[in-house]
């Protein structure tokens, strides 16, 4: 029979108890999620379905980041400005001023989509990659699953109002900015912390400069992403991310009436959520932390260690006593990989709970028939 484990081990910090920060936003639904532990600093109506504007331009540039890594999409590849695109999307909202006919590069297409938040761009990236923008959708509907965002759907590959068929909600597209930075880093830091991007020309043969749109760039010590939106309908967004001294934050905020509100709210959220806490070193990277049964494998047990280095969030200056204890649906059954995710380390303290993944120090493959003969006896017998 399978079930829930714990196993609890001494606390690695101990600190006396003080109050959760408090933190008030205007934004209509807003959240603040500490990467190195995992835990949310703050959240407000998180779960609320809204129209994502042009951060759903995140999934669109994350099912390219997968299919690049996989090696199943060449950046140098040249993609097609068709006609019927260009007519439908040259002058409407934001654009990188593709031409008809142009050839452009998946790159390219890429940093028009990132910084310059072409729509244009985005939906020509979309016909190169699946032949049809409606082919492309459904690919991101099936990462988005993969993900785990679970109240969002996709409609179209720029966030453009199609009357009610796009919608996320805050946490999922702090799910959706997670994954594009520990799934995809190399390509993260290439396309998501440019400044500015050159494509087209005017009427004058002037070469066309735009900015990027992040609100923190140049304004948060660390801001590297992610990704503005705004229409009538949704407001004013965004999502974005900073790493300062080992410690990154993903934050998002929605339905601002302003951009100087969207700008004024972004940067007060990630300042707090570096100011007001704090992260303590739990384990570092490799280090063995427990062990979890194993069911019909070729060992008992598999070692547990950190896949990178962990720590804990605390509100600074207010420590508190956490519990740390290994959790596992077991015994886990085999085969197991080397490096899977098989458990989590999860600290509690009276302020709240984070979780932070624990993976297998080794194979584990299934066992042979000796192997599960005498396993068999041993359960037979009582000895297991």
């Amino acid at each position: 029979m399978r079930k829930f484990a714990a196993i609890f081990l001494a606390a690695a910090v101990t600190m006396p108890l003080g109050a959760q920060p408090a933190f008030e936003t205007p934004a209509q639904s807003a959240i603040l999620i500490d990467l190195s532990s995992g835990r949310v600093l703050f959240e407000k109506d998180a779960d609320r379905k809204i129209p994502p504007a042009s951060m759903a331009k995140m999934m669109t540039t994350e099912v390219a980041f997968e299919l690049i890594r996989k090696g199943k999409l060449d950046e140098q590849k040249m993609c097609t400005v068709r006609p019927e695109t260009w007519r439908k999307w040259s002058n409407a909202g934001s654009t990188m001023f593709l031409k008809v006919g142009e050839q452009v590069s998946v790159e390219n297409l890429l940093h028009g989509v990132v910084t310059l938040s072409g729509n244009d761009a985005s939906v020509v990236l979309a016909e190169c990659i699946a032949g049809t923008e409606e082919a492309f959708v459904q690919q991101m509907n099936v990462l988005a699953k993969e993900l785990g965002l679970t109240n969002s759907r996709f409609g179209n590959a720029n966030g453009w109002p199609d009357e009610g068929q796009t919608v996320v909600t805050a946490r999922d597209l702090a799910l959706l900015a997670k994954a594009g930075i520990e799934r995809n880093p190399d390509l993260y830091k290439k396309y998501y912390d440019k400044r500015s991007f050159t494509w087209g020309t005017t009427n004058a043969g002037t070469p066309i400069t735009q900015p990027n749109r992040n609100p923190i760039l140049g304004r948060v010590e660390g801001a590297d992403g992610l990704k503005t939106g705004h229409t009538e309908e949704a407001g004013y967004g965004f999502t974005g991310s900073a790493e300062r001294d080992g410690r990154r934050l993903v934050m998002v905020v929605t339905g601002l009436d302003s951009q100087s509100a969207r700008t004024q709210e972004s940067v007060r959220l990630i300042e707090w959520g570096f100011n007001a806490w704090e992260a303590r070193s739990l384990y570092p990277k490799g280090a063995r932390v427990g062990e979890a049964k194993v069911q019909l494998g070729s060992a008992d047990s598999v070692g547990l260690v950190a896949p990178r280095d962990l720590a804990a969030t605390f509100p600074k200056n207010a420590f508190a006593d956490p519990r740390i204890a290994v959790r596992y649906n077991g015994p886990v059954k085999a085969p197991i990989a080397k490096g899977q995710h098989i458990a989590d380390l999860v600290v509690t303290t009276p302020d709240g709970e984070s979780k932070l993944p624990l993976v297998a120090a080794e194979d584990v493959s299934e066992a042979g028939f000796f192997r599960r003969a005498w396993i068999g006896f041993k359960q037979l017998v009582g000895l297991a």
